[in-house]
């Protein structure tokens, strides 16, 4: 009996490493990717010897600038539709965050919210930007935001797009998607580290819209192939550890933060409850609230017009058009 326990115990351990050494996929150098996903307006910027920000830089070069920050697991390529349409008035800088996209590593054990501030700092001294509008989604919005209130002398404006970092209560927590949570158990991280993660990939991209026929094959290649750059999947998992430092948000820290502020979020978002949208609106003082019905999370991909329309609107009249002006002219004038 007991032989027969462990004949069973040693087949299914075969084929359970079997299974995984099928799915088991190595890194992609980053020459090969940047053969794919780099085009024209694909620059770098060199941090030290080993490390490069990806980064794309399109417009007018005298125009008013816009910085662009992705969330967890993607890419600069999540802001091209709105790229297309704000380049033709302003130079619009798109960023890939450290371990993703085609941005080398910085420091994996360090990865996270400070780290990603100190990256958009070092790319906007990089190109001899003094100030800009700071866009950011997911992730991003949370790095977004935490630049504000650490550079808060640099900033014309602020986008939170379905932002993170409002602290998640324990039903929202239960409510994610299948892959985050699987993220947050380290022996599932370790196993999953080197496999084929395609079909997880893809229902996490269906849970961000709230229409799953936005989600192609190709865009899963992307995610999937973008994710095996060297030492990507380390920072992915490290990200989803909560390494590096981190604060949450609340109505006292974010009431430091006086820049123009928009605040987006879809109202089916399955990732960060619209409910957290809402809370960074109240907190930031004078920040505008735009709520889309039907809409997921990813607002800049699933309603790219309508989205940017809307941006385009706060800039022209709280940032940088004639009524902003006269706002700014007549803010310090005598009663």
């Amino acid at each position: 009996m007991l032989r027969r326990l462990l004949a069973v115990v040693v087949t299914l351990g075969i084929i359970l490493f079997a299974g995984w050494m099928t799915l088991r996929r190595g890194d992609i150098p980053y020459e090969q990717l940047e053969s794919i996903y780099a085009n024209a307006d694909s620059r770098y910027l060199a941090f030290g010897d080993d490390m490069r920000v990806h980064f794309r830089d399109v417009g007018p070069r005298d125009g008013k600038v816009i910085m662009l920050v992705h969330g967890f697991s993607a890419s600069l390529q999540t802001w091209e539709p709105w790229v297309t349409n704000l380049k033709r008035d302003y130079r619009v800088v798109s960023i890939d965050l450290p371990g993703h996209g085609l941005s080398r590593c910085l420091d994996n054990d360090a990865i996270g919210p400070k780290q990603f501030v100190e990256t958009i700092n070092r790319v906007a001294n990089g190109l001899g930007i003094e100030h800009f509008t700071l866009a950011g989604n997911s992730m991003g919005g949370g790095a977004a935001w935490a630049y504000a209130l650490a550079h808060p002398d640099r900033l014309d404006g602020l986008v939170l797009v379905d932002a993170a970092g409002w602290p998640r209560d324990e039903a929202e927590t239960d409510s994610r998607p299948l892959v985050f949570k699987l993220l947050e158990i380290d022996l599932a991280r370790q196993v999953m580290k080197d496999l084929d993660l395609s079909a997880l990939i893809r229902g996490g991209l269906e849970n961000s819209f709230s229409d799953p026929s936005f989600v192609t094959d190709e865009m899963v290649e992307r995610y999937a192939t973008l994710a095996r750059a060297p030492c990507h999947r380390e920072a992915l998992l490290s990200l989803s550890a909560g390494r590096g430092e981190r604060t949450e948000a609340s109505p006292e820290l974010l009431s430091a933060i006086t820049v123009p502020t928009l605040v987006m979020h879809g109202e089916d978002d399955n990732l960060i409850p619209v409910e957290h949208g809402r809370n960074f609106a109240a907190a930031i003082p004078g920040a505008q609230l735009m709520v889309y019905p039907g809409v997921g999370h990813l607002p800049q991909e699933e309603i790219a017009d309508l989205s940017a329309g809307d941006l385009r609107a706060f800039l022209e009249s709280h940032v940088y058009g004639v009524d902003a002006v006269a706002l700014e002219d007549t803010s310090g004038a005598p009663d």
